[in-house]
């Protein structure tokens, strides 16, 4: 990583969310094609609440690849976005793509729940938010009823007579 992009990886991580933005733009202007340089822009952007400034970054950011870690975030933030400007689909695409790929990153399944959510799936969002608790929890009530916790995940809508 840069020297450029470590100082404005710092203004954001500082709460200087328009210098590091109007920082970053500037960088971009440089090496448009660096991937690298276009999921920061996403980040300040979103930062900044403006959601639709991000979504052409994160897309140029994954499309030009990233290392394994920052591709993770970009998935997130991308699907993460779409979210909030209601492209629910879209949101669900791209957080499918991103467990996919990074079968491991619990913290994505949280993400793909509230997509799922605002879908009105409601069964499946709380099956994977349960079973996401049951893999990552590690309180003593939550393990002492994971068994059961783990049963009645994706049967919600069952009553039981």
């Amino acid at each position: 990583m840069d020297k450029q992009l470590k100082h404005i990886i710092s203004l954001r991580e500082n709460g200087h969310l328009e210098e590091a933005n109007r920082l970053m733009i500037a960088l971009l202007k440089e090496k448009p094609e660096n991937g690298l340089y276009h999921y920061h822009c996403a980040w300040t952007y979103d930062l900044l609440g403006k959601e639709k400034e991000a979504v052409p970054h994160y897309e140029k950011a994954i499309q030009l690849g990233l290392g394994h870690e920052d591709l993770e975030g970009a998935y997130l933030g991308l699907g993460s976005t779409y979210r909030t400007l209601g492209q629910y689909e879209q949101s669900r695409k791209i957080l499918e793509q991103a467990i996919n790929d990074f079968p491991d990153a619990e913290h994505l399944k949280i993400f793909y729940a509230m997509t799922l959510y605002y879908l009105k799936d409601h069964s499946k969002s709380m099956e994977i938010l349960l079973n996401t608790l049951l893999t990552t929890s590690n309180h003593e009530g939550v393990n002492a009823y994971s068994k059961a916790i783990k049963f009645y995940s994706d049967k919600l809508d069952q009553i039981w007579e």
